[in-house]
């Protein structure tokens, strides 16, 4: 039996901000892999790669923000939380910050909403880990609609220039290889994915 691994594309996601805070500074990234599980008691299991910075910061604190980006988010909001890791980076340096009760930030624009997460079980997954949260803030702040990673790839994402040498681009966020064989255990250095989510450009 066969795997296309390119159905997984067509599972719906969101695109959000997780915020966090390593004791010193501020940290933010961008993640896809925010989910309601139960309503009552409110429940949302947030899932993080273990190379990222913020996997290790919610693992020290049980504490996180959920900032729903909105289709109003330019690509420089990606670029700021998603190209870049905050263990060398300060993502917030110079800039006012509004927090919520928890004292995480809360995105003052491109967002609709924002929960504060409180982690009650963690899961190991391997690559991976999922945190089941209890939402213990939450506000509406925007009526506009919820950026879609559909909505990301087809609207925001910049597309690639015809002129790129021979080489192959990731998929997620737009990272380019130069060459003309990308090796099977490539890992993007900018978000983290595998040579699966590579495609040829030319």
């Amino acid at each position: 039996m066969s795997v296309d691994t390119k159905a997984l594309y067509n599972i719906g996601y969101g695109l959000y901000v997780i915020t966090t805070n390593d004791g010193t500074k501020h940290n933010g990234m961008i993640c896809n892999t925010v989910t309601q599980q139960t309503s009552t008691p409110a429940l949302v299991s947030v899932t993080i790669n273990k190379a990222n910075y913020t996997c290790e910061i919610i693992q020290k604190t049980g504490e996180l923000n959920v900032n729903c980006l909105t289709v109003k988010a330019p690509f420089s909001v990606f670029e700021k939380f998603g190209f870049a890791s905050g263990r060398d980076t300060d993502k917030f340096a110079g800039e006012e910050v509004k927090t919520s009760q928890n004292g995480l930030v809360v995105l003052d624009k491109y967002i609709n909403s924002f929960m504060s997460l409180k982690v009650q079980q963690s899961i190991d997954l391997g690559t991976h880990i999922m945190f089941i949260c209890e939402v213990t803030e939450a506000e509406v702040v925007d009526n506009t609609e919820t950026m879609s990673y559909a909505y990301y790839h087809k609207n925001v994402k910049p597309k690639p220039k015809a002129q790129q040498s021979l080489g192959y681009m990731c998929k997620i966020c737009g990272y380019v290889y130069n060459g003309e064989t990308l090796p099977e255990d490539f890992v993007c250095p900018v978000c983290k994915h595998p040579a699966s989510d590579f495609e040829p450009v030319e």
